[in-house]
């Protein structure tokens, strides 16, 4: 089956009912897990996008503790699957702030690691990216958002 583009979808949700919006929503919510959680943020997480925040660096402080750090694959593995699920959450958001706080949260936490990713080169270059990728985030905010951010992240860099 080849799916539709994006506005004969638009133009065919415009003629649907309430009743029948909502039923195409739980129906697509029981298809994949990312449907379900995507239908969370926007219902229920997306109104309080601190608290939203605040949750994810939790998640993602309990997954850095949790990393076994016998070698240096377990370690890249691990790291990998973090950084999926966080890009993820940004996904969701679509908000800069958000992708900056997480990202920068995320270096941080990769670059206070035990034992130090300068002994891989992987790891490092993750680092490096994040932070690229956290730098453009930061690029398209207010300007008082960007010093608030750059001052973080100059802390991040310089530890």
């Amino acid at each position: 089956m080849k799916s539709v583009t994006l506005k004969q979808l638009k133009d065919e949700l415009s003629y649907k009912s309430n009743n029948e919006l909502k039923e195409l929503c739980l129906h697509l919510s029981r298809f994949k897990k990312e449907n379900k959680e995507l239908l969370t943020y926007l219902l229920f997480e997306s109104q309080n996008e601190e608290a939203y925040i605040t949750s994810v660096k939790a998640q993602m402080d309990e997954q850095f503790s949790e990393i076994n750090t016998k070698n240096y694959f377990f370690i890249r593995k691990t790291v990998r699957k973090i950084l999926t699920q966080t890009k993820k959450y940004i996904r969701y958001s679509k908000n800069k702030e958000t992708e900056a706080s997480l990202l920068l949260h995320f270096c941080k936490n990769l670059k206070m690691m035990k034992p130090s990713i300068h002994q891989s080169q992987r790891l490092e270059n993750v680092y490096e990216s994040q932070l690229k990728m956290a730098t453009k985030a930061i690029e398209k905010l207010h300007e008082d958002l960007q010093y608030d951010f750059q001052i973080e992240l100059d802390n991040i860099t310089h530890a």
